[in-house]
C-alpha cells in the first residue's frame, strides 16, 4: 500500500472544499456549509484512520478531530481566496 501520511488530511480538505461547492450550488442556506463540511471531513477521518496505515490519527475522537479541522479548513481556504481576490 502507498504510503500516504499528511497527504490524506489534504485529501480530506479538498473532498470537503467540493462538498461545499456542491452545497453553495443548491438552495440550502450557505451558513450550514461549515457544519456540514465539518460532519463530512469528520466521517472521511474516521474512514482515513482505517484505510490509510500511515494516517496521523490512531484513534477514533483523533481521527474525527483531525477530519473536523480539515473540513473547517476548507471552509477558511474558501474565505481567503474569496477575501484575496475583493481586495485586488
Amino acid at each position: 500500500m502507498e504510503n500516504f501520511g499528511i497527504a490524506g488530511v489534504a485529501a480530506i480538505t479538498v473532498i470537503c472544499y467540493l462538498v461545499g461547492l456542491v452545497v453553495k450550488a443548491t438552495k440550502l442556506d450557505n451558513k450550514w456549509i461549515p457544519i456540514i463540511v465539518g460532519i463530512c471531513g469528520a466521517i472521511l477521518g474516521v474512514v482515513g484512520m482505517y484505510t490509510m496505515p500511515e494516517f496521523p490519527a490512531t484513534d477514533i475522537l483523533g481521527a474525527i478531530a483531525v477530519g473536523v479541522i480539515s473540513g473547517l479548513g476548507s471552509t477558511g481556504a474558501n474565505q481567503i481566496a474569496k477575501q484575496m481576490s475583493t481586495k485586488g
